[in-house]
């Protein structure tokens, strides 16, 4: 199975967010979290993080035929990025959409404008959402 992750806006500042928290989550900490859980598996992954519209555009476009499936945390763009959500639909893949629990942001899955395009939509830890993501697509393959 091969996924693309796509982290939106801010997410580079998970670990102040969840400093306030009494947690210690990272970007770097998630990111090596997933290596670290598909390590010895048929899964191989390609993560980007990025707060330009046309970056994460160009991330979904050039990687449509090299994936099986795209796990996606939008944060803010769930509320408005139309042209996010037109490369999501055109590339056909199944996609999952990561939201964090109440504690680190207010997005809920009926305000996201991505919920009727995923295929599922996975709402908790930071810690927890990727795995689950990953555990979900690699049992749709």
């Amino acid at each position: 199975m091969k996924i693309i992750l796509l982290h939106g806006p801010n997410l580079n500042l998970i670990g102040k967010i969840s400093s306030k928290l009494d947690s210690q989550i990272t970007l770097d900490k998630i990111n090596t979290g997933i290596k670290r859980n598909i390590r010895n598996t048929n899964t191989d992954i390609k993560i980007f993080q990025t707060h330009k519209v046309y970056q994460a555009i160009n991330f979904v476009q050039r990687n449509r035929n090299w994936a099986d499936g795209l796990l996606f945390a939008p944060m803010a763009w769930a509320f408005y990025e139309y042209s996010i959500l037109d490369a999501i639909k055109i590339s056909g893949l199944p996609t999952i959409q990561l939201l964090f629990g109440s504690k680190y942001n207010n997005i809920d899955e009926e305000k996201s404008i991505f919920t009727n395009v995923a295929t599922k939509t996975i709402i908790g830890s930071p810690k927890k959402i990727y795995i689950e993501g990953i555990k979900f697509l690699e049992k749709v393959d």
